[in-house]
């Protein structure tokens, strides 16, 4: 019996992948402006361009890492008590991208009506934006992953979103633990229908993995 073919990983073009990183900071270094909040699914703003979402767990590093993204300090400002935010916040930037600002989720004290939104409102948005094209899902890379955020997946396979997993706080960790862990939220990843599969390890406090993420937000901005 003839051996099945052999198929070696091909490197990255050193080239390609220079251009996607100068493409995400030229990008993420226009100019950025806050233009509306919507509690409501009838106060969402007339679709545009294309939108990106960031959801994560409260006090899982989304302002920070939003912050870190766009080079400013009060991009995204993160709520004094967590669960406080219910709204979703929409930014521009120069015209190409709407990053769209979630409400943190699984905060043991926030009120039911909270945890409704995300059932409610925020299940409704994502199914229903024909703009929307990925869902950053933040997790927290130092901590397990919680029931919550595998519900919020679940969620997201629901509303046939794609999602893209990204770690934060990984300063947090050393390289074997950061290792270990990207390979169990890859494999958490794969048993997900809408989940991208690159998983990328972010750190807001070193800088770590932002160019990346810049680059991959880039190539879903219009005119890319």
């Amino acid at each position: 019996m003839a051996e099945a073919p052999r198929f070696e990983p091909v490197a990255p073009d050193p080239e390609a992948v220079e251009a996607a990183l100068e493409a995400g900071r030229k990008l993420f270094a226009a100019e950025w402006r806050f233009f509306y909040a919507a509690q409501r699914l009838d106060q969402l703003p007339a679709v545009a361009g294309p939108e990106i979402a960031f959801a994560g767990r409260s006090n899982v590093g989304k302002s920070s890492l939003l912050n870190a993204l766009t080079g400013r300090k009060t991009l995204a400002r993160a709520s004094s008590e967590p669960g406080r935010t219910r709204q979703l916040n929409f930014f521009d930037l120069g015209g190409r991208l709407t990053l769209v600002d979630m409400p943190g989720y699984g905060y043991a004290r926030a009120s039911k009506d909270i945890k409704a939104d995300w059932q409610g409102l925020m299940f409704e948005y994502l199914r229903g934006r024909p703009s929307l094209r990925r869902v950053v899902l933040l997790l927290d890379a130092r901590i397990e992953v919680k029931e919550a955020d595998e519900q919020v997946m679940e969620l997201l396979d629901r509303a046939a979103v794609t999602f893209q997993i990204v770690l934060t706080k990984t300063d947090g960790l050393k390289p074997p633990a950061q290792a270990r862990k990207q390979a169990e939220v890859e494999r958490l990843a794969r048993a997900h229908a809408a989940a991208f599969p690159l998983v990328l390890a972010t750190s807001s406090e070193t800088g770590e993995g932002i160019p990346a993420l810049r680059a991959e937000l880039a190539t879903l901005a219009e005119g890319s």
